[in-house]
């Protein structure tokens, strides 16, 4: 807040805008936690000059630079912004709290890791929101960068706050904060708010920032807080949301991008200098999902599916282990063995760099859609990646009430045909605390990875098969069937994973091959109250972060205490708790705090799709079967694209060495 206490923009020592404060900084770094992180100069990366364009943006991942510079969204976006001649981008992380301090100390603003120019100097600050738990760092920066946290208070020279990810389909929480929210694939619109802001620069700013922000809502796809009203009744729950200007749609409708052959992105991937969480070339091979998992949001958020083309997607592997250097090539999606034509696109991919180190991995694969043939391609060059499946679910009725369709046998073949393959370790992921679930439910998780175990010798000949298993606590999320379900409160949670710790160490044949890690219930509560919250909650939000709040993702920083005072103050004088937002129960009738942001999704359909889950009947994927009317294709007018392209053989260019690895040995 120095900035608003001084009376002035820009700090000490920074004269005009877009100028860099990395003197200012460098004194700092060697005081600091790995001070590379802050230094920028990644391979690929793009300094503009700063008056050689009229829309400028700065982007932030808000975690760490370790877990947000691999992230692929944001170097998507960067790269679409920075292509245009009008336009520049760079790029921002949440600091350490060591770092914080600091710049605290000596004033020294958020800046950005390019060129180290101020955030508070850009057009535009755009925030992706993976997860709701990186909302504290969000405040974080906005204060260094003496950017007012209340978006009613900002000033027609202060950045415009943009949220976007999968975390900001329901904004409600940091309506406060925000000035806009974008739904849906970012890379239209980042160039649609660009064109805006523009043309409402060029035109001498009219109507101030209001102005602005209007020109934004009448796109219809561009969400603004400020011009909608949210009554409340007197139980707490919601009355209505209603827009409270004549510009403003009574919907908001998400993006959606088609035909992915046409934005063939990451062209040039960065390359860290420093470590972080994912050392590889990542390509999205298709983007949605329609196997209707009904407790996941990303799959519900991204319909319909969009596969990217076998030759799109070797040129964007080929262009970008040329420009990167890069050992290991991460087939990315939900669920990247469901691409409709992955054995030919892993063979054709296999049959390329065969001669060279490059290793092919699927980072989530579901159970039923790995074969032996794909395993055989993924470990051609004799290098194998770790292989994580999903069940989700510990037994057979549980997967039914999810709607994966995955049999005990489906898994037992999966991983026979793993360790037959040469692997050695398997991890399983599952779920504690979903609608319906029981004690029972869980313990079965230990007695399928007893089975899995036993398979595994079995195929094998060996007895050093491991199976790890993971396991996260369920948090019911907008946009989904389980949008109305509650959440199991932290205590069950943490009783029910150490039964099955206990059923697992008294294993006295196989326990000592099983691997369990869980996190206990209480980040999972703070999430929920998050993820399902509405705008008051953006009160407990700022009292959090007032209290220390940073970094809650990360379980060395995270505080359930203070969490929970937070609320206490926050909510003192309302009829509403964290049990309200958390484990209570929705009803049909309830409005719900994101029903005016419009995802595709029939809000009828996800009804009826949760009273199945209560039924315990599944429902097929679409892509294989009729339409079963969610609402997403025939509302946003799009349309599953899937294979078959055509295409079964790709042409082998020479592999060579890139220049980023020849520099590298060399």
């Amino acid at each position: 807040m120095w900035a608003a206490r001084q009376g002035r923009r820009y700090p000490p020592g920074v004269t005009s805008p877009g100028a860099s404060v990395f003197d200012r900084l460098e004194r700092l770094l060697p005081f600091v936690s790995k001070p590379i992180q802050y230094i920028g100069g990644e391979v690929n990366a793009v300094t503009k000059p700063w008056d050689a364009v009229d829309v400028r943006w700065v982007l932030m991942y808000p975690d760490a630079y370790e877990v947000g510079a691999p992230n692929q969204g944001v170097q998507i976006l960067y790269e679409v912004l920075n292509e245009r001649d009008d336009a520049l981008a760079e790029r921002t992380y949440a600091v350490w709290p060591d770092l914080e301090a600091l710049m605290r100390a000596n004033a020294v603003p958020q800046f950005t890791v390019d060129a180290h120019r101020a955030v508070g100097d850009f057009d535009v600050f755009g925030l992706s929101f993976s997860t709701e738990l990186g909302y504290t760092n969000m405040l974080t920066a906005l204060d260094l960068a003496g950017i007012p946290l209340n978006a009613a208070d900002r000033g027609l020279d202060h950045p415009l706050v943009v949220a976007g990810g999968h975390a900001a389909f329901n904004p409600e929480p940091i309506a406060d904060f925000i000035d806009a929210a974008v739904l849906g694939d970012g890379e239209e619109a980042v160039l649609l708010i660009t064109d805006v802001v523009k043309a409402w620069k060029a035109a001498g700013r009219p109507g101030g920032r209001d102005g602005l922000l209007l020109d934004l809502a009448r796109t219809g796809s561009i969400y603004v807080p400020r011009f909608y009203d949210v009554d409340y009744l007197e139980d707490g729950r919601i009355q209505r949301v209603a827009p409270n200007h004549p510009d403003a749609p009574w919907r908001v409708r998400k993006h959606t991008l088609m035909d992915l052959d046409e934005w063939a992105y990451p062209k040039n991937p960065l390359v860290p200098l420093a470590e972080t969480v994912h050392e590889r070339m990542s390509v999205e091979i298709f983007r949605g999902c329609t196997r209707g998992c009904r407790f996941c949001q990303a799959g519900m958020i991204t319909r319909p599916v969009r596969e990217r083309s076998i030759t799109g997607i070797a040129e964007i592997v080929e262009n970008g282990l040329e420009k990167t250097g890069y050992e290991e090539v991460g087939l990315l999606s939900l669920s990247s063995a469901d691409h409709s034509e992955i054995a030919d696109v892993a063979r054709n991919l296999a049959d390329r760099y065969e001669s060279s180190k490059v290793s092919l991995s699927l980072p989530s694969t579901r159970v039923d859609a790995f074969n032996v043939d794909l395993a055989n391609e993924l470990s051609r060059n004799g290098r194998r990646s770790g292989l994580t499946f999903a069940p989700e679910g510990g037994s057979e009725r549980m997967r039914k009430v999810i709607n994966k369709q995955v049999t005990e046998e489906d898994l037992i073949r999966t991983v026979t045909t793993a360790y037959a393959g040469g692997w050695r370790q398997v991890k399983l992921y599952f779920m504690c605390g979903l609608p319906t679930e029981t004690d029972e439910d869980v313990l079965q998780i230990a007695t399928l990875a007893r089975e899995v175990i036993r398979a595994g010798r079995e195929a094998s000949g060996r007895k050093d098969i491991r199976c790890t298993v993971s396991i996260g606590g369920f948090v019911p999320k907008p946009h989904t069937p389980f949008q109305w379900a509650s959440q199991l409160d932290h205590e069950a949670t943490d009783a029910r994973l150490r039964k099955l710790k206990e059923a697992i160490r008294n294993d006295k044949e196989f326990g000592r091959s099983i691997g369990m890690r869980y996190h206990d219930g209480k980040p999972g509560i703070v999430e929920g109250l998050l993820s399902r919250g509405d705008r008051r909650v953006g009160r407990v939000i700022r009292q959090a972060w007032q209290d220390g709040a940073r970094f809650d993702g990360w379980s060395e920083h995270f505080s359930f205490d203070r969490w929970m005072q937070a609320a206490q103050v926050a909510l003192a004088d309302e009829p509403v708790d964290v049990d309200w937002y958390t484990i209570r129960e929705r009803q049909r009738s309830e409005i719900l705090p994101w029903e005016h942001l419009d995802s595709g999704l029939d809000i009828e359909w996800l009804w009826e799709d949760w009273q199945d889950a209560l039924a315990e009947v599944a429902v097929d994927d679409c892509r294989w079967t009729p339409c079963f009317d969610c609402g997403v294709c025939d509302q946003l007018d799009t349309e599953i694209q899937i294979g078959p392209t055509g295409v079964v053989t790709l042409p082998m260019p020479q592999v060579i060495a890139s220049p980023v690895l020849a520099a590298q040995e060399s």
